[in-house]
C-alpha cells in the first residue's frame, strides 16, 4: 500500500521536513529531533507517527518512488510509439526532478549504498520499470524505428544525462558559470537531452542542437 500523504496533516509535514533532512545530511547524520522542531513539534510526537527512524526514511523513499512510478505509468498510456513515447516519459522525468531536488538528492546517496535501502533493495523497486523500458527500447529497435544498442546499456546512459545534471547541480553552476536551476537552464538542458537522445536513436532524425 502507497504511504498516505494527505498535504497539510503532521504526517505529510513530517515526511516533507524529513525528505529534506535526510536529502541534505543523509540518513546517519539526520536528526528525529530537527526533523521535529522543522515541523514545530517535539520527538515524542513524531515518534508517535514513525516509530523508528528507519522507519520514517522508508516511508518518505517509497512516498516518493510511488509518486515518480505513478507518473510515468500516465506517461506510457496512449499515444503512438517510437520517439514519441519515448519523448513523453522523458518529459515527464525532467519535470519531476526540476520540482524534486531533493528526491535526485537522496536517491543518489540511495545509489551509492549510504542509505538504509541499500542499492540492492532500491533496485527491486525500480527493476520492473526499467525491464519494461528495455523491452520498449527492443521492440523498437526490432522495428527499425531505432537505431542498435545495447537497451540497458543505453537506459543508464539517459538517466546519467537526465539527473547528474541536476544532483551535481552546484559543480554544473561553477563550470558553466550561471544558475544551472534556472527555467532557462533548465529548458535549455532540457532540450539538449532530447535532442541528443532522438539523435541517437531515430534514424531519420536531423539534430537541432547547433
Amino acid at each position: 500500500m502507497a504511504p498516505q500523504r494527505q498535504p497539510g496533516t503532521t504526517r505529510a509535514l513530517i515526511l516533507a521536513a524529513a525528505l529534506q533532512r535526510f536529502a541534505d545530511e543523509g540518513f546517519a547524520s539526520a536528526s528525529l529531533t530537527d526533523i521535529a522542531s522543522d515541523v514545530g513539534i517535539k520527538r515524542p510526537s513524531l515518534l508517535h507517527h514513525f516509530p523508528s527512524k528507519e522507519a520514517l526514511y522508508r516511508e518518505v523513499l517509497i512516498a516518493e518512488l510511488v509518486d515518480w512510478t505513478s507518473l510515468v505509468n500516465v506517461a506510457i498510456v496512449g499515444g503512438s510509439g517510437g520517439w514519441e513515447k519515448a519523448e513523453r516519459v522523458l518529459v515527464a522525468a525532467f519535470e519531476y526532478f526540476e520540482a524534486h531536488p531533493a528526491f535526485i538528492r537522496l536517491t543518489r546517496r540511495e545509489a551509492l549504498g549510504s542509505g538504509p535501502m541499500l542499492s540492492e533493495e532500491l533496485g527491486e523497486v525500480l527493476r520492473p520499470m526499467f525491464d519494461s523500458a528495455v523491452d520498449f527500447l527492443e521492440r523498437e529497435m526490432d522495428a527499425g524505428r531505432f537505431r542498435r544498442y545495447d537497451a540497458a546499456q543505453f537506459l543508464l546512459t539517459g538517466y546519467g544525462a537526465v539527473l547528474s545534471y541536476l544532483s551535481d547541480a552546484p559543480l554544473a553552476a561553477k563550470l558553466l558559470g550561471i544558475d544551472p536551476l534556472s527555467p532557462e537552464a533548465l529548458a535549455a538542458r532540457r532540450r539538449h537531452v532530447l535532442d541528443l537522445l532522438r539523435g541517437a536513436l531515430d534514424p531519420e532524425y536531423q539534430s537541432q542542437d547547433n
